[in-house]
């Protein structure tokens, strides 16, 4: 049985009170897939920069994870060929 390692890293910026996270999937088989994440803090909640990093971290993994299975599909797709009657 042959192991694989997929590898994903996400990077996080803040800027004022948002947060970005950019979820990066790295195989040796595809193409490297992006998920996007954003989280907002309203003005009545306490700054808690961990709360806002969890969220967007969160969001890009989902975001990530939608694109991923598009992929699965797309592959299923295009080597099912040809509909037959």
């Amino acid at each position: 049985m042959e192991a694989k390692q997929w590898t994903v890293q996400i990077h996080l910026t803040e800027d004022g009170d948002e947060t970005h996270a950019c979820a990066v999937l790295t195989t040796r088989e595809t193409s490297t897939l992006t998920g996007k994440g954003v989280a907002r803090r309203t003005p009545v909640d306490r700054p808690v920069p961990e709360i806002g990093a969890e969220l967007a971290a969160g969001r890009a993994l989902e975001d990530l994870a939608i694109r991923l299975h598009d992929v699965a599909a797309d592959d299923i797709i295009r080597l099912a060929g040809p509909a037959r009657t």
